[in-house]
């Protein structure tokens, strides 16, 4: 009995650390957005484009995703999103210290004319 719990507790405790040392303190931040009726396909490209070029243009983002493969609107949804935007920043005072900052500014400048609703989730260890 003594045996299965010093596996146990080491295991658990083996788990633990590895848990500890593969769980990412980056922040990722989900965007998904319903375009307005009438913002052209080169306006919302302008816009997918912008947010490929944050990572060079604020140092706190590490990586952009901009290609939705899937988006899933709930049946009653007034306002379907049509497209799903993720940043990576590398910590959570990154991600606070984005907003505001002059690349936000610089992308709402395509973003916020053209969008009609959106809504974010932001996720870390």
């Amino acid at each position: 009995m003594k045996i299965l719990l010093t596996l146990a507790l080491a295991f658990g405790l083996t788990a633990s650390a590895l848990a500890d040392d593969t769980a990412p303190k980056s922040v990722i931040h989900f965007i998904t957005v319903a375009f307005k009726a009438d913002a052209k396909p080169e306006q919302i490209q302008a816009v997918l484009d912008g947010v490929q070029k944050l990572p060079r243009e604020y140092k706190g983002i590490t990586r952009v995703w901009t290609k939705s493969l899937k988006v899933q609107n709930v049946a009653e949804a007034k306002v379907k999103k049509t497209h799903v935007i993720a940043m990576e920043f590398k910590d959570e005072a990154a991600l606070k210290d984005y907003a505001d900052s002059d690349a936000q500014k610089k992308w709402y400048e395509s973003y916020t004319p053209i969008r009609e609703q959106s809504t974010t989730f932001d996720v870390t260890n």
